[in-house]
């Protein structure tokens, strides 16, 4: 599985699949990972549809209310309590949460290596590394951990990202220590037996065709490569199938002993269990590794860079895409951005979709994403049109945003974006397995304090800001442009 944040897609009508890359359970704060795995699914969990326009409709509802009335959700029954946050003395973050809602624990450990720590010959090797961790140790044979899992009625997953890779369980809160251990175990025993090295590359290359089936996921893909050119945040985190059949084992377990200690951990437990004898169970199995090198900084983003391209693919639609470089996860006008991204592409009253699909009928789906990574950031819209029509959709488009820059939006496009952003948020509070991801994500790439603050933060946000940030960032002058066109199939 792959996966990242993106601030939330719009879903009148697009594929949710997003880049094919993507794939987590949604997290809260200024990007939402998409929910487990689409395409890039090795067989585990698919987004919900349903929940997604659940969200919407609850957003919609709110945005309809004065400004005074959109505050903080009541508390749900379980409320958690405070996070307890503890660093080993080997460099392993433990977080603790208690969540009472329902008698599970959800266990996922954190890893701080992803695609954007690969060596330019080994593209693909965090993704694939992220297949084989729970396929044996050297304590628990093949196939032990799935029927361990499965004997008491849990689930585990597992994403990758450019930033992190993250792996999870769900089990009843009984077996809390179990989980504790198992987690440790693969974090470093993990023995990539050759069989199952074979199997999961079959996996994964089966992903990558289903990747290359969505016109969305190869348009995405296209124009992250443009707007990011040599930096690892351009990279398609699968890899490819070239790189992907020269991986032999000790390159898999290179990168597995180079990227996996302690100092690279954070362990979040989320559930029905006592805050105190669970941190205990983790010092017991993380406490005895070995520390080992530290991490790489991420490289500084290229500069903008207009770009233009079109490609033939098989289809009746043609598919138009921009994007632009945007601002880092930690940065001062990331709120502003996130909420810029909803007025434009997110939901049915969005500015875009009634612009080109419901006013001019140019365009069947339109979405706008934001995905925030650790060093930089990415704005993409995207639109599914008639091949008769790219040229009248792109001018549509950019007559929208410059429109946005030169007149900024309308308070009830405001507050309709910020609704969003809290049902987003208040649906991702409800579940031990969401506060955990929501937890280990901002320990893991930001901190937990700006992931608490951020939503007052998009409160903050006003008229004015929204509208400098579209002067700021999507200037179309500054986009780069992707294209893909019917072409006649033999």
């Amino acid at each position: 599985m792959t996966g990242d944040r993106a601030v939330g897609r719009a879903l009148a009508g697009a594929d949710p699949q997003d880049d094919g890359q993507r794939a987590d359970v949604a997290v809260t704060g200024p990007r939402t990972v998409p929910a487990p795995r689409g395409a890039a699914a090795s067989g585990r969990a698919a987004a919900s549809r349903s929940t997604a326009a659940l969200y919407i409709a609850l957003a919609l509802a709110a945005a309809g209310l004065s400004a005074c009335t959109t505050g903080r959700p009541a508390p749900a029954s379980g409320d958690p309590g405070p996070s307890l946050v503890e660093v080993l003395p080997n460099g392993t973050r433990v977080i603790v949460e208690e969540h009472r809602a329902a008698d599970v624990v959800a266990l996922q450990l954190w890893v701080r290596a992803g695609a954007r720590d690969e060596a330019p010959h080994e593209l693909g090797v965090a993704h694939y590394l992220e297949h084989l961790l729970f396929r044996g140790t050297t304590t628990r044979p093949p196939g032990f951990v799935d029927r361990e899992v499965e004997r008491v009625g849990g689930r585990m997953n597992a994403s990758t990202s450019w930033d992190y890779t993250a792996y999870r369980l769900l089990l009843p809160a009984a077996r809390a220590g179990a989980g504790v251990e198992l987690l440790a175990d693969i974090a470093v025993n993990a023995t990539l037996d050759e069989a199952h090295l074979e199997r999961e590359r079959r996996v994964v290359l089966e992903e990558m065709r289903l990747a290359e089936e969505s016109p969305w996921s190869v348009l995405t893909r296209r124009l992250r490569a443009a707007v990011f050119a040599d930096h690892p945040y351009g990279r398609p985190i699968l890899g490819t199938p070239t790189h992907l059949a020269a991986l032999a084992r000790d390159q898999v377990l290179a990168f597995y002993r180079r990227h996996y200690g302690p100092e690279a951990f954070t362990l979040v437990i989320v559930g029905a269990v006592d805050p105190q004898a669970t941190v205990e169970l983790a010092r017991r199995a993380f406490g005895r590794l070995p520390r080992g090198a530290g991490r790489l900084p991420a490289p500084p983003p290229p500069a903008p860079r207009a770009h233009r391209e079109e490609v033939g693919r098989p289809g009746g639609f043609a598919y138009l895409g921009l994007a632009w470089l945007a601002p880092r996860l930690d940065h001062a006008d990331t709120p502003a951005v996130d909420l810029l991204v909803g007025i434009l592409g997110q939901g049915r009253a969005a500015r875009l979709v009634r612009a080109l699909r419901d006013q001019l009928g140019l365009a069947s789906a339109v979405t706008a994403s934001y995905a925030a990574h650790e060093a930089a950031g990415l704005v993409t819209i995207a639109a599914q049109v008639e091949p008769g029509h790219v040229a009248r959709a792109e001018q549509a488009l950019e007559a929208e945003l410059r429109r946005l820059q030169a007149d900024g939006v309308r308070p009830a496009e405001l507050r309709r974006a910020l609704a969003l952003a809290e049902a987003r948020r208040a649906f991702q509070a409800e579940t031990a397995e969401g506060r955990a991801a929501t937890l280990g994500h901002a320990d893991t790439v930001w901190r937990l304090e700006d992931e608490r603050a951020y939503l007052d933060r998009l409160r903050a946000v006003t008229l004015a800001q929204v509208a400098a940030a579209a002067r700021r960032y999507l200037d179309p002058a500054q986009a780069a442009r992707v294209v893909l066109r019917p072409r006649a199939t033999p």
